[in-house]
């Protein structure tokens, strides 16, 4: 404990403070983007991480003829388990009971969290090692953990980057994407020995080094830890078994050194049957790490006499998933393995990296699933469905073939429609806009009118202006704020069609 200027006690952090504020309290998408365009250095990072990645992913996925068919069964077997979810899971639960494991239902955030400082209290520990969990960012456990007096120590390299960084994940499968080397070497240099073995004397930023550095720095932390933290990629319904694939070798530190292990697993990532597991082991890697297979998998079936943790938890966790489930349009969200394709090549993440969107599952499957998961009552929530241009290429290289352009334009409406009915009978520019685009376009008269007229104004405004800035425009100040919107065009593509075809014309005469 220490004492403030006032004389009360305040206690002393174990771990790294992240950022101030709730990621549910972010300012909304189109103001978060603002800010981080403005980060030069965090944009060169991100494309050129984002287009090594799926250029490998690319590669490695074209040498499977069948990679369509894998698509397809992984999409089957994902919509079997959305149909039968009760059922896969009270299977699950009875084989994890049978194996030796203790299982834990947990509604929100709250109680999952409730449930795991219990356990760990239990075991008189103090602090955890963790493997790389979406589920547990999610639920807050690590800031929940340090409010009850335990350290939680992430293992994983990028996650060490982001704890030791003072700094939040951007990215579902690099969450130091937006960092390079000689940013990592600064942390390192700058944080590692407040909080156990420092990085040796004269550290550079060659990658093997800062990759040492961070074996030294977590060694003591793995051999002395008596509880670890997990996710799990899958849970087999028919074995009980949990999954775990990973390249570092980290994860299987943690999940067979300590003597108790406690596994925080989403509902939907439950699989019927160990068969299953084939399809989607060659799925995650390819989409997500661009390997053929992971270096690490790391399949458990409740404790093992004399071998791994001998005291084994599994915290199953809602959190929103069955509201999700209970939508029919929004339901194959919750068909994601996190593979993060579609963040890689989704030309809006590049540009602002994951901090904008207000959630640990940032791009466009963070767009579909946070509102589904939270609701749409915060600005944050709503804006996220309007954060994707429709281009359509996350759909196209999502390994379970998740509609996502789909179920954006499907959220979006119900945004509308929702703003509509709070509005009453306030008018509302919006509407007003896309009616009169749809009185516009009923008429080719009209439209033909309308286009002629925007060639005018763009052969004057292009000599003069060059593009449309951040005009005070009535209603539409704020859209334009988010865009570089260029010049409506000298010519309409009716023009130059009409233009080409009398020349064809005259020159077949």
């Amino acid at each position: 404990m220490t004492t403030t200027n006032l004389g009360m006690p305040t206690r002393v952090r174990l771990t790294p403070a992240p950022p101030e504020g709730a990621l549910i309290d972010s300012p909304p998408f189109p103001q978060a983007a603002i800010r981080e365009l403005g980060k030069d250095t965090q944009r060169a990072n991100l494309r050129h991480a984002t287009h090594t990645i799926r250029t490998k992913r690319q590669r490695v996925v074209a040498e499977l003829d069948h990679w369509q068919d894998l698509r397809s069964a992984g999409e089957a077997v994902k919509n079997r388990v959305a149909r039968h979810l009760d059922t896969w899971l009270v299977q699950l639960e009875e084989n994890l009971t049978r194996a030796g494991s203790t299982v834990h239902w947990a509604r929100d955030a709250e109680e999952a969290n409730r449930i795991i400082i219990d356990l760990i209290r239990a075991t008189g520990s103090d602090e955890v090692v963790k493997v790389k969990s979406m589920a547990t960012q999610e639920i807050d456990l690590n800031e929940a953990l340090e409010e009850a007096g335990i350290a939680a120590w992430e293992t994983d390299l990028a996650e060490l980057i982001v704890q030791l960084g003072h700094d939040r994940p951007s990215h579902i499968l690099v969450p130091a994407i937006h960092r390079n080397r000689t940013e990592v070497r600064d942390i390192f240099l700058e944080e590692m020995g407040r909080y156990g073995t420092p990085p040796p004397e004269g550290l550079d930023d060659d990658p093997g080094r800062l990759a040492n550095a961070a074996r030294t720095h977590l060694r003591d932390k793995f051999l002395r830890a008596r509880v670890a933290v997990s996710g799990a990629n899958f849970a087999v319904a028919e074995t009980g078994s949990l999954v775990v694939v990973e390249s570092e070798g980290n994860g299987r530190m943690c999940l067979t050194l300590p003597q108790t292990l406690i596994s925080v697993v989403g509902i939907e990532k439950v699989v019927p049957t160990f068969a299953d597991l084939e399809v989607f082991l060659q799925l995650l890697p390819r989409s997500s790490t661009a390997e053929r297979m992971n270096p690490y998998t790391t399949i458990w079936t409740g404790p093992t006499p004399g071998d791994g943790p001998q005291d084994v938890h599994v915290v199953l966790v809602d959190n929103g998933r069955t509201r999700a489930l209970a939508d029919p349009s929004g339901r194959a969200a919750l068909r994601c393995i996190r593979c993060s394709a579609c963040l890689n090549i989704c030309p809006v993440f590049e540009k602002v990296g994951g901090h904008a969107y207000g959630s640990v599952y940032p791009g466009p499957i963070g767009a579909i699933l946070n509102p589904q998961l939270r609701g749409v009552q915060s600005a944050v929530d709503r804006s996220l469905p309007f954060a994707s241009t429709l281009c359509g290429a996350c759909d196209d290289v999502c390994p379970v073939k998740i509609p996502i352009s789909d179920i954006l334009v499907q959220q979006r409406h119900r945004i509308v429609e929702a703003k509509k009915a709070e509005a009453g009978r306030k008018p509302h520019l919006e509407p007003v806009l896309m009616k009169g685009g749809g009185w516009l376009m009923g008429d080719a008269r009209r439209l033909a009118l309308m286009q002629r007229a925007a060639n005018v104004f763009g052969l004057v405004g292009g000599r003069a202006i060059g593009r449309i800035g951040n005009w005070p425009v009535p209603g539409l100040s704020r859209w334009l704020r988010a865009r570089n919107v260029p010049m409506p065009p000298t010519a309409s593509f009716r023009a130059q069609f009409d233009k080409t075809s009398d020349k064809t014309r005259g020159g077949q005469r």
